[in-house]
């Protein structure tokens, strides 16, 4: 297994309230960027339903310089009706995201969580991810 010291949470970078599949992100990912796999590890779909990308036991290609030993977390959302940066998280999603990070947590405790915005001049995932889950 990877030694994993990085949660990094994503955006999809759509519109609000548009549902876009894991299966999308992994067509875009393979057939358009040219990758392996899906970049991130985990999904979280609109209705808070959390879909495996690919296996944690890889690297992933979500987050320049920090694959290596992070899992990447990606939410659908992140935009306005005009695409511009906006926290679109829906309820279900708020709560799935924080379930799902604090399994994580419990199985990687040295891990700490992170904004992909932290790492590359992006809004993403368009909130305050240090707020919302510290910074450990």
């Amino acid at each position: 297994m990877r030694y994993i010291s990085q949660i990094i949470i994503h955006c999809s970078a759509t519109r609000e309230g548009v549902a876009v599949t894991t299966g999308q992100i992994r067509r875009y990912h393979v057939a358009d960027r040219g990758w392996l796999d899906i970049g991130y590890h985990y999904v979280i779909h609109l209705d808070g339903s959390v879909h495996t990308g690919r296996p944690i036991e890889q690297a992933g290609a979500h987050c320049r310089g920090h694959n290596r030993n992070s899992i990447g977390v990606c939410y659908i959302g992140g935009l306005d009706g005009n695409g511009l940066p906006k926290d679109t998280r829906t309820g279900a999603q708020r709560a799935a995201l924080r379930a799902l990070v604090a399994r994580l947590r419990r199985r990687f405790p040295r891990a700490t969580v992170h904004g992909h915005n932290e790492f590359a001049a992006k809004a993403c995932p368009c909130f305050d991810v240090r707020k919302e889950f510290g910074d450990a």
